[in-house]
This record gives C-alpha cells, structure tokens and sequence, in this order.
C-alpha cells in the first residue's frame, strides 16, 4: 500500500503526493535550514541535539496521515474521517524515540501536534472525547478509545517500513491519548523565561517552515555568498582609480563585529557602510543568517530594493521585500511587462510568496513586519525562528512616532538579548535623548561617526528665513522657475499643495510639472513617480511625502516650516550630489491654521529659532558636523505627551511578551497591532466605472490601486456628513459569483490634483446600501 500525504490537485494539475515524497521534500528544506540557521540550535538551548530532534519532528510530523480513512479522504473515496486530526495520529510515533528524556519528548510532541493548528483550537476537537477516555462516536459506530482507534486504523508496519528508510528502527508503538498533552499545555503554556520556552519556539518555527515550504516543492534556498559582495570591492576599485577610497568610517565598519550606531551625513554612503559591516560579520560562513534592511517609508523601500537587486543580482533571487503596498509596486512592475490578467496575478503571488518566506536572505522592509511578531499575529513562530541569528539593519531611524520608537526599542533588547541578532543603526542627525534609548536596548555597541573633514565636504545647503507664509509669496517660487532653476516646494498639508500646484503650474509646461502627496490613488501616484524619474520636471510640489521618497535632485527648496528633522530630510532633495555649490533652502516662518494639527507648534518655532542661530553664526550655511547642536536644541526630551506614549506601548509590548506562548494565536495584541494603522481606502466615485470593470475582469489589484486613503478621523467625519457611503459590487468571476464590498465618496478626483476634500459632487444614485 502507497501512503499518500496530499490529494491530486486536479485544477492546478499536480499530481497526488506520497507521505514518502513529501517526508523527502521536507528533509531537504530541514538541509538549508541548518545552512541558513546556525544560531538557531543555540537559541533553542538544546546545542548540537536540535538539529536531530528536529529531524524526527520532519520524519513523524505527517504520519497520522496513514489513517486508513484519511487515506480514502485522499484517494476521493468515500469515508469516515469525519474532521478528525491527522496530528493527534501522528503522536504515537513520537512517543518511540530512543534514549529521549521525558521533558525533550513532550517538546516533540507538542510540536507535532500543534504543527496546522494552535493548541487552543485543537483543544475543541478534543470535545469528541469523553472524558479523555473515548475518541468519540464515528458514523453511527459505537465509541471507542483513542488507543482503539489507532490500532484499528493505522497502518502500523507500513509506517515502520517508512521509518526504517530513514534509519529509525521502531520495535512496538504504544498508543496513547494526546487528550492530556493538549489540556495541560493549554493550562501551563511555556512563556519567556520558561527554561524550555527558546527549544519549543525554535523546533515549532522550523517544523513550520520544513511542512510549508516542503509542501510547496521549494527545491533552494538562498544563502549570502562572499559573491554578493563583490560591488563592494569593484567600487573601491573604481574610487581607487580616481584618486579616493572608502571613507574612513566605511573601513572602520568592515573591520566591526559588534553592534554599531554609525553617525555619518545624507549621501555619505550608509548603505555601503551597512554592507562593509555585513562582509565583516560574515567572513566566517557560521555566522550565516538572514538580513533585516529596516526603512520607514514605502517609497525608501522600493528604492533600496531595486538598487540591491542591481548591485547584487536581480537574477540571484537574494533581495525581497515586504510591506503594506507591495501589491501596488508589483502590480506596477508586471504591467509595465505587459501580461494578461491571469498571469499577472500568478507572477505577483508567487513574489508575495516568496518574499514572505524564507527563500530571500536580505528583506528590504518596515519594522512592522518584524514587529507583528512580537504582537503574536498568526505564523509568529516562524517569524521568530527566522530571526534567530539574523542582521537587523536600521536606516532613517529618527524618523519615527514615540510608539513606533517604543516597540523598537523592544524589539532591538528582544532580538539581541534572546535570538543572538547583530543590528547596526544609521542616522544623519538624531537627538540625544533617541539615542539613549537605543543605546539602552542595543547593550554593549560601538559608536562610528564621519570624520569632522567628510562633514565640511557636505556643505551644500543655505537655509533662508522669509517672513510670512508659502502661500504669499508665489512670485518669489515665479522667479526661480524662470531663472531655470529645477524647484521644488513642500507643503504640510495636501490642500496647500494643491493649491501652491494650482498657482505655479502655469509657469512651465504641463509636462515638467508635478505635484506628489498621499491623496492619490495607488495607480496615479505610479504615473507621477515615473515623470518625476524624467529629467525635464522643472517643478515639483508636494507634501511630506517627498521628505524621502524619491533620489530627486532639486536646485532650490521653497517649503512651509516643519520640525528641524523634517525639514533636514526635505533639504537632502536639493543638491544631492554635492555638484552644485551652495543651494539655498528656503523656510518661510509663518505656519497655515491646520499644520498645529500635524506639526507641535512649540517644536516649529524652536527650530525657526535654531536657524536663525545659524543664519547668525554661519550666514545660514548648514554646517552638518554642527546639525546635531541644533537638533539637541530643538529636542532637549521628550514633550510630556510623547514621554507618556512612549513608555505606554514600551511597556505594554514588553509585558505582552513575557505572555507570549509558542502555539497560541494572540488575538488581542493582534488586534492592538492593527489598530496603530491609521488608514481607510475609500473609492472616488469617478473611478466607479474603471472600478468595476477590473473586478469584472478579476483584476482585484489594479481595482484596489484606483483606492485612496483617509485617516479613521476624516473617515467618520465624512461617515457622519454622508460624504461616503458602502457599497457592494456583485459579479461572476470564473463561474463563481461574487460580491466586493467597499466605501465610495462623492468628493471630487482629479488625476492631476487628487482628492479634492472642499469639493463634492451629486451621488449618482440615490441607493445607499
């Protein structure tokens, strides 16, 4: 008899697959994951024994698989498997393993038992018992004993000729009932400081990934090779024969092993640094394990991603990335290839797929996608294995709200107190009082920053105070336009950037003229990313969005004030290369009505006041060695408000954390974690029409391009005005009939200026569902 693990899959035409073939398929991803995961065993407390206990967690996993009425199941027969659990079968296997102490056979069988489902939903199946003694009533028959039941039903020799194929010799199987395995789990679930709590997370997480990837056939996957950083030596050969080299705190991260807080300008080359540092770690092939390249932004993401996967090799398949609008950034990518609905979608899930897994060894990413992981949301297991002995590298790390910060924080003491995680952070400019914080989560680091004559290189801003506000003065902005300067202006709200857009455009024409915030559908603001590529845009406004968005070179910056960080950020797109002089920045002093919505009014005016100390000392001349004076200044500490919101999610995730337990779905952090997002896609009604046909066509990603996002506020706000209402589009899609709800305005859309928050237009119908 030929035991099968899977069906045939007749609508993908993938034949059945045998409990052998799958075992086998398994074993090899257990093979990369001791290549890719050597701390993993280290973490796991359990030494040189994981790897082989892990072993027979892959081997015995699926064998209550050879159920004969689970076998019927997958042959397509009639049966009487009635939704039992093919892991609560497989468990008797476990029990006979040699020379294995009672506490390390418990860790094996809860792992095997909880591999598809956590141990809180397995416990509802156990309702089929009686009092632990029966395993219930199947098909009229009369009860019987879980003992009974896997005697009477598995195929007992041919899983012990399976096992002897894998040298695991096995005399007699006793079964015995998981009734007492899942219950007092379930009351004394194994939490942080648990002696045995790394050794269950690690075999958990792993099995996971053996099972999941092993049942997709994933023949590879990758490692960091010393190939992948052969850029690095071919740029400094290339500096070498012009003259120059690394600069000093580049050679200074190739020869670290520690942690490392690196302090250098904008453009000073981080991301080679960050590399330098990841060669050095690596020089010894033990040291292998996965890279975390942390960024805040979206736009930062996709930038950095493609440029590793130019630098290292888009065709290595070594650089993934992940985070919240990915399905737009691919959808953009393989429409530009022009394929056909269907093979789009298939493309794009399969990226999806494997940026999410293991297969890619550098993840271009957001913290969130580490932090779920911390919040318990459903796979964390495996999130965590993945993270044991990785490389967390954090870029831009100013740039984030006090809770964001906190969990950081907690992250960072998590990944290296526990998980034995190397991390290097860097900044331009950051207040003291951030580094502290980080400085406390990180331990022991060492601190590299920029030579004081690499700073003097990077004079290449003038900051300019003008009296008044942006919006008064257009013809200033005019006269820049046609002296033939590129300018670009940043506002602090879309509606002064429409408005600004609105009264410069006519300056120029239309084609090298843009304007760039969050008010855009996903698909629109695709379009504008692409011209802004183009070397004849001469203007550009926008809002905060541009802070880091795009490698844009302006020759001027024109902008509404903003906390000193921001406004740094804003300055890096002027004169990035450093060719040009110096550009002036300039900072009109008066704030809009609305930006004390966005902006700490308190924080604007000192930073107004920390430039007109350069103006004063240095004639406006930003000199970045003296930045961090005045960005201390700005930010002495934390304001009373973000000192509380800090220490509130600091210490709720912190807490959340010591109750954390392998094998249960926390399904209140997880809701904890969703609700720090802020966003709602709503639907221009004038994209109804376009809308509907993509859905029509099963087109569900550009469908959801043709979206715009609103915060919760303004979303009930326009709730409660009858500015949006929901809506239901029903239609057939490859025979099946289905229906998509969503939320639609009636304010006006523009593709040239977004959405229009002070303009609405007549609902077509009067049908509000």
């Amino acid at each position: 008899m030929v035991l099968l693990a899977k069906s045939r899959d007749i609508k993908r035409n993938i034949p059945a697959r045998t409990l052998r073939e799958h075992i086998d398929d398994c074993m090899l991803i257990w093979s990369f994951l001791q290549k890719a995961y050597p701390c993993a065993a280290e973490v796991s407390a359990l030494g040189n024994r994981f790897w082989e206990l892990l072993r027979f967690c892959v081997i015995c996993h699926d064998l209550g698989k050879a159920h004969n009425e689970f076998q019927k199941l997958l042959s397509g027969v009639t049966n009487q498997w009635n939704n039992q659990r093919h892991e609560f079968f497989s468990v008797p296997f476990v029990d006979t393993l040699p020379q294995i102490d009672k506490n390390t056979l418990k860790l094996l069988c809860l792992a095997v038992v909880g591999h598809h489902k956590d141990l809180e939903q397995l416990r509802n199946y156990l309702n089929i018992y009686d009092d632990g003694n029966y395993f219930g009533q199947l098909a009229g028959s009369e009860k019987i004993s879980f003992e009974d039941a896997f005697l009477q039903n598995i195929e007992i020799q041919e899983v012990k000729d399976l096992l002897n194929g894998y040298n695991y010799p096995v005399n007699q199987v006793v079964p015995t009932s998981v009734y007492g395995l899942i219950h007092s789990y379930n009351n004394t679930p194994y939490r942080l400081f648990h002696s045995d709590y790394f050794a269950l997370m690690m075999l958990f997480g792993a099995l996971k990934w053996c099972d999941h990837l092993g049942s997709a056939q994933i023949t590879n996957i990758n490692l960091i090779e010393n190939k992948d950083f052969d850029f690095l030596q071919k740029q400094r050969m290339a500096l070498q024969a012009e003259g120059y080299d690394f600069y000093e705190h580049q050679k200074i991260c190739a020869k670290t092993k520690e942690n490392v807080i690196l302090s250098a300008p904008t453009g000073a080359g981080k991301t080679e640094s960050a590399f330098l540092w990841l060669k050095s770690q690596m020089e010894n092939t033990e040291n292998q394990g996965r890279v975390f390249y942390v960024l805040p932004f979206t736009a930062s993401i996709n930038a950095m991603y493609e440029r590793l996967n130019k630098i290292i090799g888009k065709e290595s398949e070594k650089v993934g990335m992940l985070h919240g609008k990915l399905n737009d950034y691919l959808n953009n990518y393989f429409e530009n290839l022009q394929y056909d609905v269907d093979v789009k979608k298939l493309k794009i899930h399969e990226l999806q797929e494997k940026y999410k897994s293991i297969i890619t060894p550098i993840k271009i990413t957001t913290p969130f996608q580490l932090l779920k992981h911390l919040f318990g949301l459903k796979g964390y297991e495996q999130g965590i294995f993945e993270m044991s002995g990785c490389y967390l590298i954090f870029d831009e790390i100013h740039a984030y709200s006090p809770d964001v910060f906190a969990q950081i924080k907690v992250l960072l003491e998590f990944a290296t107190r526990h998980l034995k995680a190397k991390v290097m952070i860097m900044t331009a400019t950051m207040p003291k009082f951030l580094r502290k914080e980080l400085e406390e989560g990180l331990g022991i680091y060492v601190p590299v920053k920029a030579t004081q004559g690499l700073y003097d290189q990077f004079r290449r801003h003038c900051v300019v105070l003008h009296d008044g506000l942006l919006s008064e003065s257009h013809d200033a902005i005019k006269a820049s336009l046609k002296d033939g300067k590129k300018v670009l202006v940043v506002c602090n709200t879309v509606k002064s950037a429409q408005q600004a857009f609105l009264r410069l455009k006519d300056c120029v024409e239309n084609e090298n003229a843009v304007l760039l915030h969050g008010s855009f559908t996903g698909k629109d603001r695709a379009i504008k990313e692409k011209e802004l590529m183009q070397d004849n845009v001469c203007l550009l406004v926008g809002t905060q969005a541009i802070e880091v968005s795009l490698d844009i070179d302006y020759d001027i910056i024109y902008t509404e004030p903003a906390p000193i960080d921001a406004l740094i950020q804003r300055f890096g797109r002027v004169n990035r290369k450093r060719i040009k002089g110096i550009c002036e920045c300039v900072v009109f002093r008066k704030s809009n009505e609305n930006d004390k919505y966005i902006y700490l009014s308190q924080t604007v005016e000192k930073t107004i006041q920390a430039f007109d100390k350069i103006i004063k000392d240095h004639k406006g001349v930003i000199d970045e060695s003296l930045l961090q004076n005045a960005i201390d200044y700005v930010y002495d500490d934390w304001t009373e408000k973000e000192r509380e919101e800090f220490e509130r999610k600091y210490n709720y995730l912190s807490e959340a954390l010591q109750l954390l337990s392998p094998m249960f779905d926390n399904k209140y952090t997880e809701e904890d974690f969703y609700r720090q997002f802020d966003g709602i896609k709503i639907l221009p009604q004038s994209e109804k029409s376009k809308f509907e046909q993509y859905l029509d066509k099963g087109d569900f990603i550009n469908s959801e391009s043709l979206q715009v996002q609103i915060n919760k506020g303004r979303f009930v706000r326009w709730l409660k005005s009858q500015n949006l209402r929901k809506e239901i589009y029903a239609f057939q899609n490859k025979q099946k009939l289905m229906q998509i709800p969503y939320f639609m305005t009636n304010k006006k859309y523009s593709s040239e200026l977004g959405l229009l928050v002070d303009d609405e237009e007549p609902w077509k119908t009067s049908e509000i569902l």
